[in-house]
This record gives C-alpha cells, sequence and structure tokens, in this order.
C-alpha cells in the first residue's frame, strides 16, 4: 500500500485540527493500523486520556469482517498510520461498511512535525511590549523559543522546521540576531545552524560539545552577555554541565532560566548520552545545587522537553518557578553529592540506539537524507533522568 492520501476533504482530518479537539477536550475516538512496535514506541497523546484502538493494517486485509466487528460505530473514527496513506486505504474500507471514517492527513510523520507557538504569560507582566514565545512540538516533546526586544531577537534551540521561527519574527516584525543550541542534541537534528543561515544570525553553542564539528560556530562562554534590543532582554549564559559537558542555561532578565536538558518540570537530563554517566552526574550535581542554587525560587524555569501531558498547563504551557522544583521535583530533593549520583544512575532508562547517530548529524559529520531525517526523529524523546511519575 502506497502513503499518499487520496480521499477528498470531508473524509480526512489535520493534525491542526487534531490539536484543537485534544485540547478542547472533544471525545476523539482513534485506530491506530501500524504495526505493534510502531504502536508501542509513539502514539498520538492529549491532555486527557485519548481513546484508541490498535488493529494492524494487515489485519484488516486479512480478517476485515473480524476487524470490522472491533470498530465502534456509534463514533467517528479517525484512523491513523505512519504517513496517512495506509490509514487513508482503512479509512475508506471503514466507510464503505457503514463507518464514520476520516483519515489523519500526513499520519504520525506530520503529528511528529507540528509546531505550535504560545506566548510566555509571564512576560507579559513586567514587560508588554517584549516578544517571547515558547514553540512546542508537542507530540515529541521538545520546546525552543523566540525571544525579541526592539526589532531584534534571539532563537534557543530551534528544530530544523525553521519555518516557524521565520513566521513568528516576520509577524512581529524582529530580525533574529542571535541563534543558541543550549548543548549537543541527541534526540532531534537542530535547525540552529539552518536558521542562522537563512537570517544571517550569529550561531552559539558551547565549544565542548562542538568538538570535532564541521562547521563554524561562535562559542557561548560562562558569564558572557549578550544583548537583544535596547538592552530590555538580557541573556547571560551559564555554563551547566551534567546532561552534556558543554550544557548551557539561558538567564533572561533575571527572571527566566532556559534550562535545556540539565533541568525539566519533572527531573533532570540524562548524563549518560556520552557514556560518561558517573563524571557527567556528578558535574549535574554541581550545576543542580550549586549554579542553579545561588538563583532565587521566583525564578522561573523554562525547559528543552517536556515527558508527558502532566507537565504540560492547561494553556499548553510548560514551566514551573524554581522553588515549587525545589519542594516538588525528585531530583531536586536534598542529598549530597555521593547519594545524587546513586539515585540518577539507578534511574537511567536505555538510550535509543539512534541518538549517537543523530548526536554526529548535529555536529556535521553524518549526511542524512532527508527521509531517514524524518524517521531518525520519530518517537517521543527520551531526554530525562530520575522522572517521577
Amino acid at each position: 500500500m502506497g502513503e499518499t492520501a487520496t480521499s477528498p476533504a470531508a473524509y480526512v482530518i489535520t493534525v491542526q485540527e487534531l490539536k484543537r479537539a485534544l485540547d478542547a477536550d472533544q471525545k476523539v475516538f482513534l485506530l491506530d493500523v501500524r504495526n505493534e512496535e510502531e504502536f508501542q514506541q509513539w502514539r498520538i497523546e492529549g491532555k486527557n486520556q485519548v481513546q484508541v484502538l490498535h488493529i494492524p493494517y494487515f489485519e484488516f486485509l486479512e480478517n476485515p469482517e473480524t476487524s470490522f466487528r472491533r470498530v465502534p460505530r456509534d463514533v467517528e473514527v479517525i484512523v491513523v498510520c505512519a504517513k496517512g496513506g495506509s490509514s487513508d486505504y482503512i479509512a475508506q474500507m471503514l466507510r464503505e461498511n457503514g463507518f464514520r471514517a476520516k483519515n489523519l492527513l500526513g499520519g504520525m510523520v506530520a503529528w511528529g512535525n507540528f509546531h505550535q507557538a504560545l506566548e510566555v504569560p509571564m512576560a507579559k507582566e513586567r514587560q508588554p511590549e517584549m516578544v517571547f514565545y515558547q514553540i512546542s512540538r508537542f507530540a515529541k516533546g521538545c520546546l525552543s523559543y523566540l525571544i525579541g526586544s526592539e526589532g531584534e531577537a534571539v532563537v534557543v534551540d530551534p528544530s530544523r522546521h525553521t519555518e516557524e521561527y521565520l513566521r513568528l519574527a516576520t509577524e512581529h516584525g524582529v530580525k533574529i540576531r542571535h541563534v543558541f543550541d543550549t548543548h549537543l542534541h541527541a534526540d532531534h537534528i537542530s535547525g540552529g545552524r539552518l536558521l542562522a543561515e537563512r537570517v544571517g544570525a550569529r550561531y552559539h553553542i558551547q565549544s565542548v560539545d562542538a568538538e570535532g564539528a564541521r562547521f563554524s560556530y561562535e562559542p557561548v562562554r560562562d558569564g558572557e552577555e549578550f544583548k537583544v534590543g535596547s538592552l530590555k532582554v538580557r541573556v547571560i549564559a551559564l555554563q551547566t554541565p551534567g546532561h552534556t559537558p558543554g550544557s548551557t542555561a539561558l538567564l533572561v532578565n533575571d527572571r527566566f532560566l532556559l534550562t535545556g536538558d540539565t533541568l525539566f518540570v519533572k527531573g533532570t537530563g540524562r548524563p549518560d548520552l556520552g557514556g560518561l554517566a558517573e563524571p557527567w552526574a556528578r558535574s549535574l550535581y554541581h550545576t543542580l545545587f550549586n549554579k542553579f542554587g545561588a538563583l532565587p525560587d521566583d525564578v522561573w524555569i523554562l525547559p528543552a522537553h517536556f515527558s508527558d501531558q502532566e507537565e504540560v498547563q492547561e494553556n499548553g504551557f510548560v514551566a514551573a518557578r524554581l522553588g515549587d522544583l525545589r519542594q516538588n521535583n525528585v531530583a531536586l530533593q536534598s542529598r549530597n553529592e555521593e547519594e545524587f549520583v546513586k539515585f540518577i544512575l539507578a534511574h537511567l532508562t536505555e538510550q535509543p540506539a539512534v541518538y549517537q547517530d543523530i548526536r554526529k548529524a548535529n555536529l556535521g559529520l553524518l549526511e542524512v537524507e532527508e527521509d531517514l531525517l524524518v524517521e531518525m526523529e520519530l518517537g517521543k524523546n527520551q531526554c530525562a533522568a530520575a522522572r517521577q511519575k
């Protein structure tokens, strides 16, 4: 079966429409026709429980009547596959047999690539003129940021789908001057260099993480300050090793800390991506309890990832005050260094094998065709360690 959807518009639903339905807490019934391995690895989620029935595509072909009996007739069925082709065929089969069925256009690939830009609400409280967006690639749990002031902007941890950042910059009349990667990403292909090239901006990453890279960049140094506009937004680099040795956090106006993968709303970044889990866990301890320990409770933590819907607020935003995380985040509970390292190492899951190839691609050491890029990025991120349930 090909992977090109051909049904009329009345029989398809876009990922944007599906996301709006889920956000509005509408009743949605999904029929996922991917194979068992793909289904178990990654599926569509909403802020509340989503009804999902899994019947692989070939079961419909081999045993259609048995498969039809498992599908409810009293609801509209949204059929899902990897790219939207197989699901289109099954949706047509269902309609021919009396079901109300639509195909998810583009399938899980489109779901995984969709980005949603949300204004950071706390930024407007003190500086209404500030442009501050959290861009959520919600299906993967990836977060990036655009921050602007007086016609200039910085972008932090952009995905390779750079059009969303270009749209926001145009919409708000700001020119992107700086692009930052807070660390060498392992779960997705960075769009940092591409975006910087497209707009003529300076691309920054910490030199330890970029060691061996086949591209030029401007290294971020601890304590370095960047100006955006007329000093209305101050970005200060804080070297925060642990998740990677060159991990960097960006402190904006002494009020917002963009932590990359160092600290999440739940848990912290995993320290084993370079095969040096114990020494990196020790660095992570000193980052969390010494560097971050000097920051006040009212600083807002804005991470680069989230793991599940429990970390997402009702308005779709992902953030928490540092003081609240000191009370509620299991990784920030009082421990000495040895206890912390032991705790982190005991809560590491196996990292996906593809992460090493993604790291190489992000260093320019591995050339990857578009189809393989899509395949490499499929699924939610697995960047967290010590994440409480």
